[in-house]
C-alpha cells in the first residue's frame, strides 16, 4: 500500500479524523495529549492508539515536553496528500470552489509582520 493509501485509510476512521481534525485546527504548537482526549471525550488508552496510528503514517508529529506529550499535525504531509487527491483534476481546470476560496483567502491575508523577538 502506497502513503497516500496509507493516511486515506487512517483518515478513513472517525476516531482518527477527528483526533486529526482537532490538531490541524490547533496550529503548529499542537495540543498535549490530555487536551486532546478531553475535548474528545476519549479514554487515553484509545487515543493513544488513534494518535500512534496516524503518527506511523506521518500525518501527526509528537514531541515531549517536560512530563507531557504533544501532538500536532504534519502540514507537510496533509499538503501532500491534498495534492495528490487533486492532482490534474478536471484536466487543470479551477473546478474546486472550495480550495480556490480557500486559496484565494490566504493570498488575500496581509504578510505577517515578525514580531521584536524574531529579529533578535
Amino acid at each position: 500500500m502506497t502513503i497516500n493509501a496509507e493516511r486515506l485509510a487512517a483518515l478513513g476512521h472517525e476516531t482518527r479524523l477527528a483526533v486529526f481534525r482537532l490538531l490541524v485546527q490547533a496550529g503548529v504548537e499542537g495540543l498535549s495529549a490530555g487536551v486532546v482526549g478531553e475535548q474528545l471525550a476519549l479514554a487515553a488508552a484509545t487515543l493513544s492508539f488513534h494518535l500512534a496510528h496516524l503518527n506511523r503514517v506521518g500525518l501527526v508529529t509528537s514531541r515531549q515536553q517536560g512530563r507531557f506529550i504533544f501532538y500536532a499535525a504534519d502540514y507537510a504531509a496533509m499538503d501532500e496528500l491534498i495534492a495528490f487527491l487533486t492532482d490534474n483534476c478536471c484536466r487543470g481546470e479551477a473546478c474546486l470552489p472550495r480550495s480556490a476560496a480557500a486559496h484565494a483567502a490566504k493570498k488575500r491575508r496581509p504578510a505577517r509582520k515578525p514580531s521584536l523577538k524574531e529579529h533578535s
